[in-house]
């Protein structure tokens, strides 16, 4: 174990003076020197280069001067009118050409929806786990290019607001300047037990469920606000002797208790399957239900292939 530890550390060492290298490196060359050494390349000649740029022959004369001094080669050789590139630079025209290529399609400039990219969904673990499913088949479907991460929230308004993801989907509508949400579907709520809990035997009325308490589950529990108020007017103020932010745990815990706990339909259907339990029809909450939304900042919203997987996800609902 400690062989281990101490390969990986080695490792880990390795990449950040590899990284501290590269920066270093990066920092002595002139990036706009790369541009003029394509247009040279591409356009074969000095002259060529210099109306598709629209600076002087000149300035491209003295940009290649510096890229000479820089690699160890003249990189191109005068011929007729023109230049003939040398070996070393068609070696470096492969790369440096693949390298503006994949910057200019993650810049996405050209509004190309056919190109790849990575779209970061935001969810909770089990808002992700019901409908991540749904989206990703639609998804797929429509756009086989795009590949789909899944993160958790841990600060909606923070993570739409600097973009640090494309979509956020949620149980409760978060709202800003920049921030736009619509309703995917809305999901009714239950209390839900354990199979065999003394309550299911009695009518499920104020008086039979009050003596009980609750398993919430975190963060989605504060997010029942008005529905626990409401609850609360039934039952009377609800002591919480237990909350967690993984569903699964919630449920567990329900199944080994007599505690009761507050659930959508939709996250009932996954943890019935593995543990025996049951919905209580409580009737005060028979009308009440959680808005699933999806939001995403305004300004990514103009982006077109985001827009149509916006559009994509709406019509999945």
């Amino acid at each position: 174990m400690d062989d281990n530890n101490s390969q990986a550390e080695s490792g880990d060492r390795l990449d950040d003076r590899h990284g501290r290298q590269m920066f270093r490196i990066l920092r002595t060359i002139d990036l706009n020197l790369l541009t003029i050494f394509e247009a040279v390349y591409v356009h074969k000649g000095i002259v060529n280069a210099a109306k598709i740029l629209n600076i002087t022959p000149s300035a491209i004369s003295q940009s290649i001067n510096k890229l000479r001094a820089l690699f160890p080669d003249p990189l191109f050789i005068r011929k007729g009118q023109g230049v003939t590139p040398t070996a070393y630079a068609t070696h470096l025209h492969k790369h440096i050409s693949q390298g503006m290529e994949a910057f200019l399609n993650a810049l996405d400039l050209t509004g190309n929806t056919q190109r790849e990219r990575v779209i970061t969904i935001a969810t909770s673990p089990a808002i992700g786990a019901l409908i991540m499913p749904v989206i990703t088949q639609k998804l797929r479907a429509v756009f086989p290019q795009i590949l789909l991460h899944n993160i958790a929230i841990n600060d909606a308004v923070s993570q739409l607001n600097q973009r640090q993801v494309d979509l956020l989907i949620d149980s409760y509508p978060h709202s800003g300047q920049t921030i736009t949400h619509h309703v995917l579907y809305q999901d009714s709520v239950h209390i839900f037990c354990r199979a065999g809990h003394p309550a299911l035997a009695l009518p499920a009325t104020a008086d039979n469920l009050s003596q009980y308490e609750f398993a919430l589950l975190q963060p989605e529990g504060q997010r029942y606000t008005t529905i626990l108020r409401r609850l609360q007017e039934h039952l009377g103020e609800r002591r919480c002797g237990f909350s967690s932010y993984n569903l699964l745990t919630q449920a567990a815990l329900v199944s080994e208790s007599d505690m009761l706990g507050l659930i959508t339909s939709g996250m009932f259907s996954l943890v019935d399957r593995i543990w025996p339990l049951k919905m209580i029809d409580f009737a005060p909450l028979r009308e009440e239900r959680i808005d699933i939304a999806l939001h995403y900042n305004k300004l990514s919203a103009q982006e077109p292939l985001l827009k149509e997987i916006v559009g994509t996800i709406r019509q999945a609902f």
